[in-house]
């Protein structure tokens, strides 16, 4: 009897104890965690996300359920079909609940697509995402600590200016290169050092030339002839002597005699032992190959004047960057040097070829220099302002270039992205003209681009996986 009675108070004791720890587990669940980039994914203990890597966090902090109930039923009145909000999944159930491929509650046919009819599968969007890419969904906190934001493309215009490195060069049509049309020696040089400015019309030098001292004499005899016989009575002889006075003029003067020497001789009526070449034009002697005493024909280079009053400035472009340039464009070019000097240049020649090995197009400029600080040789620094385009612009690192196409992730909703190929037409001072694939007021994800990326690939890849699960099966057992 007395064991009984010891033995029904440690049995109450027992349930109480059982009966504690139950109220004790209803008022403190478990502690559950999710992925914030992947609310699908949801683990009874911290970590890291399996699938992008992510450090799980709790579900009180996320202000995300576990397992969110499933949306209230439609009334009975309007019974239907739930389909999931992307379209690609195809996702068709006669209950509300959430999609398995895309983890995204199914919402009622008649909301997805008013036009759709309750058991049709979604049409699929033209405009979907590249082949190897899904759209995103990911909750506010994910995104915040991935980075993303978002800056809506806007309608303009993108000026261009593509800047190069030229150098400056003497103008090709204002060289002049001096030669003695005879053969001869040098008896006296009045421009002897290189770099010695000369004006047109100034002696260069004399020179000793026995071809000119006959061709001196025979003018002066042809000239006595005429003399002679002006008052001949036969015509024929009058115009004859006439004649032998012009070509021995002529020829003197094809000799690249001046026509005041010749004067000065016809007038004194005596031939000068040396003849004087003058500039052909004023500039610099850029150039000097012969001395005094020295003999020279024909082929012989005297010096060579070049005219620095108007230079070129010669430069190269990029190929995508010579698209835009034409010839009477205006330019600014400043001497690497002197940052504050500025020179106003326009285009006046394109090359026609391509370099094959630099990519680049030659370009020249002309330009007037007011002051003597522009110098054959000197680097330049060259900007030319192209023709400004009109389109859609963003911000250059909103255009993901994956190799074979360009890739802008659109923001559907505040949570959504979808990934959408675009044509990119030019690239400027930060900004991307889209030509094509994007429209004025779209919101498009400028930061984290990249993970954007890696996520619609994965999003891409566990779909198909799910979708094809023999076939991987299948694919397994044949390796």
């Amino acid at each position: 009897m007395t064991g009984h009675r010891v033995a029904v108070p440690w049995a109450l004791l027992l349930c109480a104890a059982v009966a504690a720890a139950c109220t004790r587990a209803s008022l403190h669940p478990e502690t559950r965690y999710h992925c914030p980039m992947h609310p699908t994914y949801v683990s009874d203990r911290p970590g890291d996300c399996p699938i992008c890597g992510m450090r799980l966090v709790p579900t009180s902090d996320a202000k995300v359920p576990e397992s969110p109930p499933d949306p209230a039923p439609a009334p009975s009145s309007a019974p239907g079909r739930y389909v999931c909000p992307m379209t690609e999944c195809g996702t068709v159930s006669d209950h509300p609940g959430r999609c398995p491929k895309c983890g995204m509650d199914l919402v009622p046919a008649s909301e997805a697509d008013p036009a759709q009819a309750p058991g049709e599968a979604p049409p699929q969007v033209p405009d979907g995402p590249p082949p190897g890419m899904a759209e995103i969904t990911a909750s506010r906190d994910g995104l915040r600590l991935l980075g993303v934001r978002t800056v809506t493309a806007s309608l303009g215009r993108l000026d261009r200016t593509v800047r190069a490195v030229g150098h400056v060069a003497v103008d090709e049509t204002r060289i002049h290169r001096v030669h003695a049309r005879v053969s001869g020696y040098i008896e006296r040089l009045y421009v002897n050092q290189t770099g010695q400015p000369v004006r047109k019309g100034a002696p260069l030098l004399e020179i000793y030339s026995p071809e000119l001292l006959a061709s001196q004499e025979e003018l002066l005899r042809a000239m006595d002839a005429a003399r002679r016989l002006r008052d001949s009575s036969l015509p024929e002889v009058r115009q004859g002597v006439q004649d032998l006075v012009e070509a021995s003029r002529q020829r003197l003067e094809l000799f690249g005699v001046p026509s005041s020497f010749v004067r000065e001789v016809t007038r004194t009526g005596r031939p000068r032992r040396t003849v004087t070449l003058r500039a052909p034009a004023s500039g610099v002697v850029t150039a000097k190959g012969v001395f005094e005493g020295q003999h020279i024909d024909p082929d012989t280079e005297v010096m060579t004047i070049s005219d620095l009053s108007r230079m070129w400035i010669e430069g190269e472009l990029y190929e995508n960057e010579a698209l835009g340039l034409s010839v009477g464009q205006r330019a600014t070019a400043s001497l690497s040097y002197a940052p504050g000097t500025r020179l106003e240049a326009r285009v006046t020649f394109i090359g026609p070829t391509l370099d094959p090995v630099t990519r680049t197009v030659r370009f020249r400029l002309e330009a007037d220099p007011a002051d003597g600080r522009w110098r054959p040789g000197d680097l330049a620094n060259i900007d030319i302002a192209l023709e400004s385009v009109e389109g859609i612009l963003v911000p250059d690192t909103a255009v993901l270039d994956t190799g074979d196409r360009e890739v802008v992730f659109v923001a559907a909703k505040e949570d959504h992205f979808v990934p959408r190929t675009v044509t990119v037409a030019l690239r400027h001072g930060g900004q991307a003209l889209v030509s094509e694939g994007l429209a004025a007021g779209e919101p498009v994800a400028v930061t984290a681009t990249f993970l954007l990326d890696s996520e619609s690939r994965i999003r891409s890849a566990i779909r198909e996986t799910s979708a094809n699960p023999l076939q991987e099966d299948h694919q397994g057992h044949d390796r």
